[in-house]
């Protein structure tokens, strides 16, 4: 968590400097500054743009082959953060079209999801029946089941919109920042 909160500081200054700096560099010729934002660009990395919370329900059972008595089962629930976003370092000077003073379209790769994250403070077990002759469920096989649950999320997210409100708040974050560099109209789309 700790980490987290430190990336999004970071995130924020970076943000700050890159807005201080890009007001501070106003000039006439737009060709010429143009090598500096796309640098900045760069340098923001990647660029988590949304960032979703899920509730995930994760449940087991034991099949009964001959050798094993009694079943045993589990039901539990975790909270997933999952984070989304641009990889600004993909983006180069290929991405940029200046057309006359004021429109500039910029190409950047599609969305991505960066992380998800299962903190182990949301994770509860809910039920959970085991057999009078069966072993109660591992560390190990209780960590199985929480890769399972990850990978199963990873493949919801694009039907999430997670993706698309990603890209979305991308738009927003570049038009905005080309806007303080001076161009007036500013268009966006994914490759």
């Amino acid at each position: 968590m700790y980490l987290f909160y430190l990336s999004k500081t970071c995130l924020l200054i970076l943000l700050i400097a890159l807005l201080l700096f890009a007001s501070a560099c106003r000039q006439k010729e737009k060709e010429r500054d143009l090598p500096a934002t796309i640098l900045a660009i760069q340098q923001t990395g990647k660029l988590a743009t949304a960032e979703y919370t899920l509730t995930k329900i994760i449940r087991a059972s034991d099949d009964q082959t001959w050798y094993k008595i009694g079943d045993r089962k589990i039901l539990m629930h975790c909270e997933a953060h999952l984070k989304a976003g641009i990889d600004l370092q993909q983006v180069s000077r290929n991405n940029f079209e200046v057309e006359g003073d004021s429109l500039i379209t910029v190409t950047l790769p599609h969305a991505q999801l960066f992380s998800i994250a299962i903190p182990p403070n949301k994770i509860q077990v809910a039920y959970q029946d085991i057999g009078l002759l069966r072993d109660p469920f591992s560390a190990a096989e209780r960590e199985q089941l929480l890769a399972q649950a990850e990978q199963q999320i990873r493949k919801l997210a694009t039907s999430l919109g997670i993706l698309q409100t990603a890209e979305t708040n991308a738009v927003t974050y570049i038009q905005h920042l080309l806007q303080q560099v001076g161009y007036k109209h500013v268009s966006v789309i994914f490759e």
